[in-house]
This record gives structure tokens, sequence and C-alpha cells, in this order.
């Protein structure tokens, strides 16, 4: 096996059982990595220096696809479910047998890394590839290692992501050709037949929730960031909520855009880089993210002009989920390493395409667990196949339950003790519609929402009076700077405040449905919840 690179780790290949590879290229930097993708025809070099791909079929994460492996020193912790789909270990075994015998003879591109930026509570963690360019998204997202020491790295878990490796569902007991294994036993993963490249920052992410939380590190599914205080703010939220767009804020500092864990001494970035969606980026709403698009940054299926290389944001022909993977360090400004104190705000983010609730609201400890445990949004019709015509909502547990591997109250709990100890600001910021449903409705505007968020950030909304949601019982202030006070009431919003109830009620329904999973939660967090009128 001839190894190339930057000082490889003394812990080899043939330590996963990787052997008779033709080369194996380890720790390339960016430029070497941007030539090997490039000799490889993997992409496109863009006008501005970012590398452009395409993924093929997969142009987001597979869910159904993801598996976790049944072994004796693991099984009785995990959260077993259409999330943790169990693999058996002896098929899980043959299938890797395979993937060992495929990668024979070829060329991969080996990244050891970090998960978590806190020296205290990072893991040691190694990305195996066959593109140039995966090994790339790796080194972006992932942290870094000082170069100099890399020769000692002992991985606690390898991914292996080998995308032209397909499995054969009736032999391996997969869905289908692609799939995503987790082996906590073995501290492996193996990841086969999808080119999407989030497959592997959301397998580290499901390594941790898992790691993490039993060392009682609280692990979320949330952006970070800071004030010229010290401040630090929290943001939860599904894709497409604005995570990473109101976290990138030119007023405050980045820590991270995306995942971070929560230690006895204040909050810590579990990456290196962020991964920020693309679609319809404008320099005037996000002009930090569109700053950070350049040399290094990787674009997933952003369309690209191949004769003047210029990009095209606004088209989502292949894909609503293009995607950005930069440094962190491509953000002005931005905490590096990415560790904080303990968090003053923590922000609840939902895109309502009903248009019924507030763009914001104050949350008492108990509603915070309510709607941390819902993990509420709602999907735009059109924007998916099979949605209709109408908005559909969605619930996801600690606004993460793909990536959580032990039971959400789990994590609820933790989350709730930190708020209580630490005195923590709760807030419901809707990032969705107003005046109706997506399709009638208006799209709250962004520097609306960031002008809310100031307003709680700096303290301007304590001494405002508020009113009381009637539905969802929430303290909704009716005043704030640069905000038009109408929007602060959606009802008020609406042409016909009876669609609006009509609306509500049916929303309420929805989230009282989804929470009957969680009737074992105490009475004061059920109670917390929405009613129905």
């Amino acid at each position: 096996m001839q190894a190339l690179g930057v000082n490889p780790s003394h812990y080899g290949l043939e330590r996963h059982g990787i052997q008779n590879v033709s080369q194996a290229f380890w720790n390339l930097g960016t430029a070497a990595l941007v030539e090997n993708a490039i000799r490889r025809r993997e992409g496109l070099l863009a006008a501005g220096g970012a590398f452009v791909v395409r993924t093929g079929q997969y142009t987001g994460r597979s869910p159904d696809d993801k598996f976790v492996v049944k072994e004796s020193s693991t099984q009785d912790r995990i959260w077993w479910g259409p999330v943790n789909r169990p693999f058996d270990l002896a098929r899980f075994d043959a299938l890797y047998g395979r993937l060992l015998a495929y990668l024979q003879g070829s060329e991969l591109y080996v990244q050891d890394c970090f998960a978590g930026a806190d020296p205290d509570h990072r893991i040691p963690i190694r990305i195996v590839t066959e593109y140039a360019w995966h090994n790339l998204f790796a080194r972006q997202l992932f942290v870094r290692p000082d170069w100099t020491k890399t020769g000692d790295h002992v991985p606690r878990f390898t991914i292996i992501d080998i995308p032209k490796f397909h499995a054969y569902p009736d032999l391996d007991g997969t869905r289908s050709e692609a799939f995503v294994v987790v082996n906590f036993g073995k501290g492996l993963v193996i990841i086969g037949g999808t080119s999407y490249a989030g497959e592997m920052k959301k397998s580290v992410f499901t390594i941790l929730n898992f790691l993490l939380p039993l060392k009682r590190v609280l692990s979320m599914h949330c952006s970070a960031n800071q004030g010229c205080r010290g401040d630090v703010a929290l943001f939860f939220g599904l894709s497409g909520t604005g995570k990473t767009t109101l976290s990138a804020d030119p007023e405050r500092r980045l820590i991270g855009d995306d995942e971070h864990g929560w230690s006895e001494t204040g909050v810590f970035n579990f990456e290196g880089g962020c991964y920020a969606k693309c679609i319809n980026l404008s320099r005037e709403d996000e002009p930090q993210i569109w700053s950070a698009i350049r040399y290094g940054a990787v674009l997933e299926n952003v369309s690209i002009d191949p004769k003047t290389r210029l990009l095209n944001y606004q088209d989502g022909s292949l894909t609503e989920n293009t995607r950005a993977a930069f440094p962190v360090s491509f953000i002005p400004g931005a905490v590096i390493p990415g560790v904080a104190g303990h968090p003053r705000n923590v922000f609840f983010l939902t895109c309502d395409a009903f248009g019924v609730l507030p763009p914001i609201a104050r949350l008492t400890p108990e509603q915070a667990m309510y709607h941390f445990l819902s993990g509420y949004t709602a999907k735009l019709a059109g924007t998916e196949r099979g949605l209709g015509s109408e908005p559909k909502a969605t619930f996801s547990a600690c606004f993460g339950a793909p990536f959580l591997v032990l039971h959400p109250t789990f994590y609820a709990e933790m989350l709730g003790e930190r708020i209580t100890r630490q005195r923590v600001n709760c807030w419901l910021i809707n990032t969705g519609w107003t005046g109706g449903p997506v399709g009638i409705g208006q799209r709250l505007r962004l520097p609306h929402t960031r002008a809310l968020l100031r307003a709680a950030l700096t303290g301007k909304l304590d001494g405002v009076s508020m009113r009381t949601d009637p539905v969802f019982g929430l303290q909704v202030p009716t005043e704030c700077p640069d905000v038009p006070s109408l929007i602060l009431d959606p009802r008020a919003t609406w042409p016909k405040a009876e669609s609006y109830d009509n609306q509500a009620k049916q929303l309420t329904g929805l989230f009282r449905k989804n929470f009957e999973q969680f009737k074992d939660t105490s009475t004061a967090i059920r109670d917390a919840g929405p009613t129905i009128a």
C-alpha cells in the first residue's frame, strides 16, 4: 500500500481491514484535494474559486436507509424504532467484508480529524473516502488537528464513505442500494450508494449524540453565536428554519452553525465548518455566507454555467437543498476555537407555513420543554414530491430526531436542568408565514426577524407589555423597535379572523396528537402546550 500526503498516522488502514489499495492519500490540504478532484473530473471550479459538485440521485440525507448495529455493548441504551433501525451484526460483517473486497486496488483519501472544539470533550475521528471532494468536505467541516501530530492519531470512530459501492437489499438486509450503518461496538460507520456528503457529517453527529450525553455533556442540533459582551445564544431548528442564516449575524460572533455540546463549563462547537443552505442566497440578506463561498468551499448541486462558471443560487431545478460547506474561519470574527460560556438566551426556530404562530414569543421553562420535545416546523407545498397543495406539519423531537440515539426525554431533561440552573431566557421564533398560510399569506421578512432577535438579545423586550396568546398560551410582545406592531399579532394579519381560528385549531390538534408519544412527561410540561378552543 502506497501512502502519500501529509504525516500519515501510524494507526494504518490495515487496522480497519483495508488492504491492497493502489494509493492512500493522507491528510491532504485544500489545494491538493481540489487538484485531485479536478484531475478525477469530480466537479467544476466556479468563478470565485468554490468547487461545485453534483450528488446525483441523492440530493439530501436518506433517513430510511440508516441503521444501527444491534450488539451487546450498546443495545440496552439505544432508542430503537424508526429512527434507529436495528441491523444484524452478522449481516454487518458480511456487508463490510464485501466493501473491503471492493476497495482492493482502489485510490482512497484519508483525513484524521476531531469532532468537538473543546479539547476536554473532543473525539478523534477518521474519514476514509472514495472521492477527493468528499475528503475536502470532511476537511472543511470537522475540526482539524495539528498536522505535525497526525502521525500519532488513533481514531475513536472511523467513517468509510464509498458512494460507488452499492448494497443488494435481499442479500445485505438494507432497504435500497444506499446505506448508512453505524456500529458503536466497533467504532465504525460505513456509507455506500449515495454521494450526498452530508451523510458523513450527520453520522458524526449521531455518534456524539450517543457518547457525550452519557458523560453528562448535552449534544444539541443548534447554531450558536456570541455578543460583544460574551453573551451566548443558541438557535434550535430544523432545516430551512434559519439556524445558519440567523446565527451568522454581522453584529455577533459565530460559534457554529449546526451542532454543539453544552458541558459544565459552557458551549462548544462540534465542528470546524459550516454547512449553509444556498437556495436564493443573496449578498444583501446573508452577506457573511455570501462572502464565505470562495476558494476552499464546496458547493453541492448549485447551478453553474459551464462556460462562464458563474453561479445561480436561484435555480432549484436539481434540488431546493443546495448547500455550501466551508471552514467557520471564512466567517469574519468567528469564535475560534468554537468554545464559549453558558448561554443567556435559547431560541426555538420554526418555519410555520400555516401562518398561525407569532413571530416571537417568550417561553416559560415548561413551555420550552414542550416545544423542544415537539420540534415543530412545517414543510412548504411544492418543495417536495407528494406534499400536495397544503403545508405539512413536521415534528422532530429535540429538533433533530433523525440523529438521536438515546430517548428524546433524556436530552430534554438535560436541557431543562441547564436552562433552570443557568436562568436562561427561552424564546419561540417563527420565520414562516403571516397573514395566511403559504400561497395566501406572506413570508415574514428577514429584517423584521433580525430586529426581533436583536431586541430579545439586548433586553429591549424585557420591559414591554406582553399579551397571552389565547391558543398557545405564549407571552407575545405588543411592540418591538423596527418592527410593525401589526405582525406581532398573527390573527390580526389575516383577512378573516375566523379563518385564522380554524387554522390555529387544526395546528393545535396536530401538536396534541404528536405529543401523545410523550405522555409520561410531567403534567406541567404536557399542560404547557396549546389548547383547542
